[in-house]
């Protein structure tokens, strides 16, 4: 799938953003929004330029001759911040809407690329049926992240998801170090809500990102239409149906959205999650600098 928010020039618009999160790490390490330092350990990360206060003994010397300009090398800490982040593949989330998957897509790498540019880990995680598939390892810097960003195009959407049961299982989501944030459009038969318990439980900070059509939104179907169902196996499944649509049929849409939507961000409310809800024709831009303002996630 070719996915056409990952170019340079929408990477180098997210550049200035930084990701923040609230909670309090209790002794952890790591992110530019913690320490002012960095890991002392031995794997090398990243570089950034020297600014007043920071250690001389970290600048290096090589990068001067070249660029007469002053660089620290940043390496990582095994203790610092993990950005984990599930997206769901299930059909409904782009079988049948290319440009829905397209900008989940686009938008999980927009918050991976805020989260390595702040220093911390991240790991992508794809829900796929009951597994939570993790093809690219923890991921530590840019030239990493970059390296997965040039996979995403293999991504594909299919069948339903069990997001409680891909993420409940999976025995590496941390404790107390860092963010978790699920992008899907929520259209499933699972008990996802307990798998934001289990998160919560674990100390994790949760942040759901509602991805929708604008069809989905807003639907302009009128008359008498054939209602496929994306995640259905074949058009014989009793899961479409042929139907005319009335104006009442599209109140009662429009409420039954409204309440779904609402039962989330309740959910969440609860839970001290944080949620937000995005259609996939507004700029992810806009979205970032804008809801996540919001709800406290970026600063």
């Amino acid at each position: 799938m070719k996915v056409s928010y990952l170019n340079d020039e929408f990477f180098s618009r997210l550049e200035t953003s930084v990701l923040h999160l609230r909670a309090n790490l209790a002794g952890f390490f790591g992110g530019k929004h913690l320490v002012k330092t960095y890991g002392q350990t031995v794997e090398f990360a990243d570089y950034r330029e020297y600014m007043l206060g920071d250690d001389i003994r970290r600048i290096d010397w090589n990068l001067y001759s070249r660029f007469e300009k002053y660089f620290l090398k940043l390496f990582t800490d095994e203790r610092q911040m993990h950005t984990q982040i599930f997206l769901d593949c299930s059909a409904s989330m782009g079988k049948v809407t290319p440009s829905k998957a397209a900008y989940a897509i686009g938008f999980a790498a927009a918050l991976g690329f805020l989260s390595v540019h702040n220093m911390d880990k991240l790991s992508f995680r794809l829900i796929k049926e009951d597994i939570a598939e993790n093809p690219f390892g923890t991921i530590v810097g840019k030239t990493s992240f970059f390296r997965a960003v040039s996979e995403f195009e293999n991504i594909k959407f299919a069948e339903e998801s069990d997001i409680e049961k891909a993420i409940t299982s999976c025995s590496d989501v941390g404790n107390n170090d860092g963010l978790t944030i699920i992008i899907s459009d929520f259209f499933t038969e699972s008990e996802w809500k307990k798998a934001v318990d289990y998160l919560c439980y674990k100390k994790r900070q949760v942040l759901l990102v509602q991805v929708l059509s604008p069809d989905e939104l807003d639907p302009a179907y009128d008359g008498r239409v054939n209602l496929l169902d994306a995640e259905a196996g074949d058009i014989s499944d009793p899961k479409n149906m042929k139907m005319k649509i009335t104006r009442s049929m599209r109140l009662a849409y429009d409420e039954a959205m409204r309440d779904f939507i609402g039962d989330i961000k309740s959910f969440c409310n609860s839970r001290g999650a944080n949620f937000i809800t995005v259609s996939s024709d507004q700029p992810i831009e806009k979205a970032l600098f804008g809801e996540l303002l919001k709800v406290g996630i970026m600063e």
